[in-house]
């Protein structure tokens, strides 16, 4: 299987909370599925900045068509300014199932930070 990166999206705001739906074309994400995805600073990384699954709602399934990835702001705001990847596996299946894309994000400092509402 081959991995397909992809580098669009919303930039990651640092201390923010964050959220992207993928879309496929063709239904792929099961009612009864769960997922997992790990954000590394690189791919080559040892260390796990953030884990998102869909015990802890960092992925939904909206339909079979779409899910969504979430960063809560205490995860986000581990994060440095730069890039972040991160991919998905289905879990329910034996063995796990790479979905077969790599998301190349960009992390940004917000402007507007450290306010105490």
């Amino acid at each position: 299987m081959t991995t397909t990166t992809l580098t669009e999206g919303p930039a990651v705001l640092i201390g923010y909370a964050w959220r992207l739906q993928i879309e496929a074309e063709v239904p792929v994400f099961p009612e009864k599925a769960s997922y997992a995805g790990q954000i590394r600073a690189r791919a080559g990384a040892t260390d796990v900045l953030a884990t998102l699954t869909s015990a802890n709602q960092g992925i939904l399934r909206i339909s079979d068509t779409v899910l969504e990835l979430a960063l809560s702001p205490e995860q986000s705001a581990c994060l440095a300014p730069g890039r972040i990847v991160l991919d998905l596996v289905r879990t329910d299946l034996t063995p796990d199932l790479h979905l077969g894309f790599l998301l190349d994000l960009p992390v940004t400092q917000p402007v507007t930070r450290g306010l105490a509402l």
